[in-house]
């Protein structure tokens, strides 16, 4: 590498920064638009349709995503779509801008994102996959889900206190800009790092289905199925049957949450601590030196979140079981990316995550329409019983599929690198 060429350190860091910036696009319409539909005559049903847009937009474009990144590179596919984010997102500022057809622009911006996240999400691992060595590419892997991670929530943030000082508009213009910075920072810093060409068409279904893909797809088909669509879906309706909601004293005021409230709350710290899992997950398989050691220990940890729900009611116990469900769904993320780099040629690593992206988009999608119904039927209780089963299968499939693939239940870094 030249004096002028970024280092691989930079080029990480300037993904995490790209990815973390952008995401607060994927987060600030949470908070303000199912009160802002109400004012602007948009129906519930139109509401839940646009803020689950992106995920089936992006289901379509996961996998020709992926095969453009082994056809032309990541550099142009990344800044591109980076760029289409940022328009999406301003796509909110016009909505507000033109209460009369919000609907349209909200919805289109929503569309939009999913296709430009599926861009981002295709590249950013895969650069990351061409950049780090063996040795260090689960602590990168980890880094970067965690910018990644971590947009989402800020976004959230962002939203809600923003336009709560300052208005709706100013939230999104303010998201807007970040979004453009995100691919500024994109343009001048990420070079290209995947640069074989090939004349494979882009094709929707071009899926790549060796046994690493397919093996890795189906442990994150059963995370997301089970974290957003089981957990997610349904802890406000589990802490309203429980009746379990916070209330606590501070300076002689008391300070209590309904069940929304109180189920955001335990949300965010889900997600915090699958945010600092996910770095410590890469990390520590790095430092192992082995993948499958580490990836089973946060799922059994998955598992055991769901086991703890299990035997609540108790608020403590609650947030307890949510800990363990984000540490285990975090930790697992790192390693599980760097893994599927580790037993992937370089040139199929875009299709690679393509399928990656694809199954977990499924799990998550499918989650919240078997989840819902089943909790009626079944009960709280043994819905969360089968998700921590789902977290034990997912831990079986890997070692059965790493076996299949390598010879070894538990290879070495330097055993698995293709």
């Amino acid at each position: 590498m030249s004096n002028h060429e970024p280092s691989s350190r930079s080029i990480v860091l300037a993904v995490v920064a790209s990815t973390f910036f952008v995401g607060f696009g994927g987060g600030v319409i949470f908070p303000i638009l199912p009160n802002l539909g109400e004012v602007l005559g948009i129906s519930a049903v139109m509401v839940g349709l646009i803020l689950s847009a992106n995920r089936w937009t992006r289901l379509l474009a996961n996998a020709p995503a992926g095969v453009l990144v082994d056809r032309i590179g990541t550099r142009k596919p990344f800044v591109i779509g980076l760029a289409i984010e940022g328009v999406a997102t301003f796509g909110y500022v016009i909505a507000m801008l033109f209460p009369s057809t919000a609907e349209f622009w909200f919805l289109a911006a929503r569309l939009l994102w999913g296709l430009g996240s599926a861009l981002v999400f295709a590249t950013a691992y895969t650069i990351t996959a061409d950049v780090s060595e063996a040795d260090s590419r689960g602590t990168s892997m980890g880094i970067v889900r965690a910018g990644i991670t971590f947009g989402f929530p800020a976004g959230l943030v962002l939203g809600g206190v923003t336009s709560e000082i300052y208005g709706n508009t100013a939230a999104f213009v303010l998201a807007a800009a970040f979004a453009g910075l995100a691919s500024i920072i994109a343009y001048f810093i990420v070079p290209e790092t995947h640069v074989d060409e090939h004349d494979d068409s882009v094709k929707p279904w071009d899926l790549e289905l060796t046994i690493p893909a397919v093996t890795v797809g189906l442990v994150n088909f059963g995370l997301y199925f089970a974290y957003v669509g089981v957990l997610f879906s349904t802890l406000v309706l589990y802490l309203q049957v429980e009746g379990l909601t916070i209330s606590t004293e501070i300076l002689g005021y008391t300070v209590a949450f309904e069940e929304q409230g109180t189920s955001g709350m335990l949300m965010a710290v889900t997600v915090l601590a699958g945010a600092v899992f996910t770095i410590s997950g890469g990390v520590m398989s790095d430092t192992v030196g082995a993948r499958v050691p580490v990836l089973v220990g946060f799922l059994v940890l998955n598992s055991l979140g769901f086991l703890v729900l299990v035997l609540a009611p108790s608020f403590w116990v609650v947030v307890g079981g949510c800990i363990l469900i984000g540490a285990g769904q975090g930790g697992v993320g790192g390693p599980l990316t760097a893994l599927l780099a580790d037993l992937t040629p370089d040139e199929r690593m875009g299709r690679a995550m393509g399928t990656n992206n694809v199954l977990g988009d499924v799990g998550g999608g499918l989650g919240p329409l078997i989840s819902l119904p089943l909790a009626e039927t079944i009960g709280f209780e043994v819905m969360y019983a089968v998700s921590a089963i789902i977290a034990l299968v997912a831990g079986t499939i890997l070692v059965v599929g790493v076996y299949a693939h390598t010879g070894s239940v538990s290879p070495t870094v330097d055993e698995s690198i293709i």
